[in-house]
């Protein structure tokens, strides 16, 4: 199937949503009521939302769950069915007088989503993935060398058009998540490990594969994903360590993007005072020149005692995070990367490092875990992204 096909089987169906813009700083989902003049969109995804994360219920249920009343959620639901979004899934077992309640649910086949993770350092990774976040399909190509980003962009666009034409259901939507920072429009303002700047990724792909797009930066994907799909808590930061380092944030539940878009940008800090390697992005001693895979193991292979350069690793994240759980008193720091060299004496050292430099009083019992999401955590994140972004669920 190739992008324009999956374009038409998508746009021929009766209530194509149109983009909900929520992942640029309002809402995540949909939580409640609101005013009759943004009502239904607003309800549409409440519904949506509600059997997105409960599964099968009756009509009754949903109104219920959700506070509407079951005259909206009649016409919602018939509207949502001949949109090809909710389905009947048969009649539930009568347990007492009455007629038994038709369950719907999200009709969980009827459509599929493409992911991209960009993160490396290992090969470029994109999948087919389904609206529960599973993957269908995954497909990997050689990264670029780094700095040459003309080609990372044309590898970019032929591991998209092959994903698109291995779809076996219309597809909603193309999530990418990339290094760098990453405005509202899906811009790359600056990723130096591809050497983009002010690149309009998004464009450029809803260009060629006539496709909603939507971009974000690597961490800010992976905590959508452990926020949809794991455990995280309200307050959590998820660092990823990749071809680069860059964190996500969640506050009460709502992903923080700051006035630049660069919430999270934490590689590019410089940790200590005794200098260190030579970042990417030209000084000397940031945290993602002592963290980041390729350089930590680099380090590793040329020290005598691998180890300590995982501690002193690991500390030097503490350092960084420190200041960030003490100003947004944070509950949870999940790790994300590989785990032979993050979960040990790295993430050991860095939670003593953070209680160390932060008041015990508050912050004794912050967890730092690592993710349960595997290393498709980027990937089920920007299925979330197009969840949210088309259909407002996450």
């Amino acid at each position: 199937m190739t992008a324009s096909e999956a374009q038409g089987r998508s746009s021929q169906e009766k209530g194509t949503p149109t983009r909900i813009p929520r992942l640029g700083g309002g809402s995540l989902r949909a939580t409640g009521k609101v005013l009759p003049e943004h009502a239904r969109g607003h309800n549409r995804a409440l519904v949506l939302q509600t059997l997105f994360h409960d599964g099968a219920m009756s009509r009754a249920d949903v109104s219920r769950s959700t506070g509407l009343t079951r005259v909206t959620i009649s016409d919602l639901v018939g509207e949502l069915i001949n949109d090809g979004f909710v389905e009947e899934k048969g009649v539930r077992e009568a347990v007492g007088p009455g007629k038994p309640a038709m369950l719907i649910d999200l009709a969980r086949d009827a459509h599929q989503i493409i992911g991209l993770d960009l993160s490396g350092p290992t090969p470029l990774a994109g999948a087919v993935i389904s609206l529960d976040g599973q993957i269908v399909e995954r497909r990997e190509i050689p990264a670029p060398a780094q700095g040459d980003g003309a080609t990372a962009l044309a590898a970019v666009i032929g591991l998209a058009r092959e994903l698109v034409a291995a779809a076996t259901a219309p597809v909603l939507g193309v999530g990418v998540g990339t290094p760098g920072i990453v405005d509202q429009a899906g811009v790359v303002r600056s990723a130096p490990n591809y050497g983009w700047t002010d690149l309009a990724l998004q464009q450029i792909l809803e260009t060629e594969l006539g496709l909603p797009v939507v971009v974000l930066n690597d961490a800010n994907a992976a905590v959508l994903a452990e926020h949809t799909f794991g455990h995280a808590t309200a307050d959590t930061l998820l660092v990823k360590v990749g071809l680069g380092v860059g964190s996500g944030l969640l506050a009460g539940g709502e992903p923080l993007r700051g006035s630049h878009f660069a919430a999270g940008e934490i590689g590019h800090v410089t940790v200590g005072t005794d200098g260190g390697p030579q970042c990417a992005c030209g000084k000397i001693g940031c945290l993602e020149a002592w963290l980041a895979a390729p350089s930590l193991r680099r380090r590793m292979a040329e020290s005598d005692d691998p180890e300590s350069v995982l501690r002193d690793a690991g500390e030097r994240l503490g350092i960084a995070l420190a200041p960030i759980v003490g100003a947004l008193d944070l509950s949870e720091i999940v790790l994300s990367g590989p785990t032979d060299l993050l979960d040990g004496p790295l993430s050991d050292e860095a939670a003593s490092t953070l209680r160390n430099r932060t008041m015990a009083l508050f912050h004794d019992n912050v967890v730092l875990r690592m993710t349960e999401q595997g290393s498709d955590i980027v990937l089920r994140g920007t299925a979330v992204m197009v969840l949210s972004s088309r259909l407002g669920v996450s």
